[in-house]
């Protein structure tokens, strides 16, 4: 791993090259702490090694003591400090300070003084040589603490200098402030899921810790709503709660098999329900009296030498495999099927009386868009007697509603022939904008109740409690909650504190409303909402963690009156310390797939971190994007880049000319999946951007329809009823492989090596495209990652890649990247 923090390198010979010194002018001091010799049992050590007083160093002392320090030493004007005395016979001390760099640079690190004494950088113990230290910044704030010892009545000094390159900006300072880190989008506590009891008094949170390096430990805590006491805490079981009867449940491995097992939260009173639990994922029945499994199938596996390819999905692994419902009685312990066939069943919900199930099926239509058709089923449990409801190509899940007799659909606008549609003439619809349907189970029925209403439905829950129900949904770059009265079909907004909400839970037998989210400037917070009161508290803020001694810059939003007469949203970051005499490079990105560029403060693309590394960022939410409304979305299908493109280059020029702090010859772009489709189309258009940065990106729609895993299948919402045999002016001059002479923007292409969603092929084209075209450009492989770059390790590496990418080309600072990636003569 190219190290985020620092590399230490052989000592350069040549020192006369480094022109800038910085002296380091302030110390923060702790100490000195009193050591003792240990008493000697012999004269030497089991390796034979004879007793001194540097042995005395190896005291284990906290490093957080000097970071908490109030004590500070000053030095002359020569920088040297004058160390504390003591009549102790020996002491040990510890002064502190942090480096900063704005860039990527060499240097060393020049200690003078103290006779014996360590080096700590980033709490990594280093090896100086002639008392210097070699070292490599990144622009990363970097905390030195020296460990020295010293004698009775013995006062020394302490002098740090830091030679660096020319036009580095390095400083040193004892102020804990730092820039907004990957580290800081990587490490730390998140919370993962939250769920209330059925009375709302007891909330379970699921919560995992990122360490540096990348290894993580996920936890459970059961708290007291009302007292946040941490009543259970768990590493090892996966809690859930009762649908009732406000007792948890876990399984564990018994002397019989299988076991499951309720706890009481207070008492920690456990209960075996069964101890020979058949194996599957399951529910609870609402009246707690079965459970219902969901068992998966194998299906007839493949020629290990010649495999048949059945139908395009089945390249994909496990497809064949096929899951299907089944009951088992807690009370007698019969396991007994309910569905059975060649297609997969999936339980969407069950009345709350335990009588009937809702669930569905899809049958491929390989010969019509959507490519499936989904029929919805329901069955009385009491007679097995089950009625296909409903058959649609376009709806989704269904629940019922607290009395059974409505159900609650979604789906897109094209559900139910299309009553939802709320799109312009000639339109097709965006399947990926979320709308909701009421189904009246006795009259058959159906009404749109999302129609004219803008926000993309990306989940709901029908509440037993007061009989409403709760929507998340994209609004415009935000996530937000609201509530619909099914008997009036309005639709209310819920206030949160958070712009992009994360998880919710409600209560099922009080008006309780438990929720998690963040913002554009801020990590994860948790509330505490009573419906009926309309209060609201914070029961936990993760962020305060996470961003401490974190500066960030200024977010402000910024629309602009496109040449098509609508206002196209966005906002921008400004870096900390921000400076409006200055002239500041601009990083554009825009949405990938259709959902909006979401303003939160941690995604794929940080955009606080690119600002803290000097950087203004613009945040465009053109044309196609969810959550701004049918028509709006519907820009989306048939267009690949058609108004959406334009927009971008539109916004760009107009934020630069109102904007005097943007340097308008250094921007650069980015965008990753979609996104970098249209990265590499806007260079076929413009030559705006002095760099441009494709993850991922579709350069062949053609060869991505056939290829990708979702290819096709993402092609009937983006593509609808358009293929390469009727739509030449979309898969042909719409991919920007087929202007690749047209572009002039040097281009880095990055990709997993074993991506399933976009192949590599699409950046491997277009980087040979742009070779032969002898075009300024590169090509990161990613090796073993697939559409996104999970692994820790490789993700820190792929961040790198684009600040040193974005360095070169829009601050003229090369070396990061030549490091990264040296010149070979091949």
């Amino acid at each position: 791993m190219r190290k985020n923090m620092l590399l230490l390198a052989a000592i350069c010979s040549c020192y006369n090259l480094f022109a800038e010194e910085v002296i380091v002018k302030q110390f923060r001091y702790a100490g000195p702490y009193e050591v003792k010799k240990p008493f000697l049992q012999d004269s030497l050590d089991v390796n034979s090694k004879k007793f001194t007083e540097k042995e005395l160093l190896k005291t284990a002392i906290p490093f957080s003591n000097v970071r908490q320090s109030a004590q500070f030493l000053e030095t002359d004007t020569n920088g040297e400090s004058m160390l504390p005395g003591t009549s102790q016979a020996c002491h040990i001390g510890l002064a502190s300070f942090y480096l900063n760099s704005d860039r990527y640079v060499k240097g060393s690190l020049q200690i003078k003084g103290p006779e014996t004494y360590e080096v700590y950088i980033n709490n990594e113990k280093q090896t100086p040589a002639d008392g210097k230290i070699a070292l490599t910044l990144e622009p990363h704030r970097y905390e030195v603490v020296i460990k020295y010892l010293s004698e009775k009545d013995k006062t020394g000094s302490l002098k740090v200098t830091f030679e660096t390159e020319a036009e580095a900006v390095v400083t040193a300072t004892t102020d804990p402030e730092k820039r907004y880190t990957i580290s800081d989008v990587f490490d730390g506590t998140r919370m993962r899921s939250v769920s209330l009891s059925p009375d709302g008094k007891y909330l379970l949170t699921a919560y995992q810790t990122t360490f540096p390096g990348g290894k993580t430990e996920s936890f459970q805590q059961v708290t007291d709503r009302a007292s946040g006491q941490v009543l259970i805490e768990s590493s090892s079981n996966d809690y859930s709660w009762m649908p009732q009867s406000n007792l948890l449940y876990y399984t564990r491995n018994g002397l019989q098999g299988k076991e499951l097992v309720s706890i009481d939260p207070v008492t920690k009173t456990e209960n075996v329900l069964s101890s020979n639990l058949p194996d599957g994922w399951f529910i609870f029945s609402p009246t707690e009296e079965y459970l219902l499994f969901t068992v998966s199938e194998e299906g007839p596996k493949k020629d290990k030498d010649m495999e048949e390819i059945l139908v395009p999905d089945d390249r994909q692994p496990g497809w064949r495999n096929r899951s299907f419902l089944h009951k088992y009685d807690l009370a007698t312990g019969v396991f007994e099927r309910l569905t059975y066939g060649h297609n997969s069943t999936s339980l969407n919900d069950i009345s709350q009386d335990g009588r009937y199930l809702l669930f569905t099926s899809q049958e491929r239509t390989l010969t019509k868009r959507p490519f499936s058709i989904t029929t919805l089923y329901r069955m009385d449990l009491q007679t097995m007697e089950t009625e296909a409801l409903l058959k649609d190509p376009f709806i989704g899940r269904a629940t019922f509603s607290p009395d059974g007799k409505l159900l609650a659909i979604e789906g897109s606008g094209e559900a139910f022939d299309g009553i939802g549609l709320n799109i312009a003439p000639g339109q097709t619809s965006n399947t990926a904008d979320g709308q909701l349907f009421i189904y009246d189970l006795g009259s058959k029925q159906v009404s749109p109740v999302s129609k004219d209403f803008n926000p993309s439905i990306q989940y709901f829950t029908w509440n037993r409690h007061d009989k409403q129900i709760y929507l998340q949904g994209e609004d415009k770059d935000c996530v937000r909650l609201y509530v619909l009265n099914p008997s009036t079909g309005k639709i209310k907004p819920i206030p949160l504190k958070e712009d992009i909400l994360s998880d919710f839970t409600l209560a099922e037998s009080a008006p309780e409303l438990v929720y998690y989210g963040e913002s554009a400037s801020n990590s994860q917070r948790l509330y505490s909402v009573n419906l009926k009161k309309n209060t609201t508290v914070c029961l936990k803020d993760l962020s305060k963690d996470i961003l401490k001694d974190i500066t960030l810059g200024e977010v402000r939003d910024w629309n602009f009156k496109a040449a098509a007469g609508d206002t196209i949203y966005g906002r921008y970051y400004l870096p900390p310390h921000f400076d409006p005499n200055k002239k500041y490079p601009l990083i554009v990105n825009y949405y990938g797939g259709t959902s909006p560029t979401e303003r939160s403060l941690e995604n794929r693309y940080p955009s606080h971190a690119y600002a803290a590394l000097g950087y203004i960022v613009y945040i465009i939410q053109p044309s196609g994007a969810t959550g701004f409304g049918q028509e709006f979305s519907a820009r989306h299908v048939n267009a690949w880049g058609k108004r959406t493109g334009d927009e971008i280059i539109e916004g760009t020029k107009k934020f630069c000319a109102e904007h005097n702090f943007v340097d308008a010859k250094k921007i650069g772009c980015i965008g990753a999946s979609y996104g970098g489709f249209m990265t590499q189309y806007l260079q076929t258009k413009t030559d705006i951007f002095a760099a441009a940065i494709s993850h991922a990106g579709i350069s062949d729609i053609t060869s991505y329809w056939g290829e990708g895993y979702w290819g096709y299948s993402y092609s009937s919402l983006a593509t609808a009823n358009s293929y390469p045999w009727n739509a030449r002016d979309i898969y042909v001059e719409q991919s920007p492989l087929f202007h690749a002479n047209k572009i002039n923007t040097p281009l880095l292409f990055l990709h997993g090596s074993v991506d399933t969603n976009v192949p590599v092929g699409e950046s491997i084209q277009m980087f040979t495209a742009l070779k032969l075209l002898g075009k300024e450009t590169a090509f990161i492989q990613v090796t073993g990652q697939n559409h996104q770059i999970f692994d820790y390790k490789k993700r820190a590496e792929w961040n790198n890649t684009i600040y040193a990418w974005f360095a070169k080309w829009l601050k003229e600072q090369p070396e990061w990247w030549e490091a990264l990636y040296p010149a070979k003569s091949l």
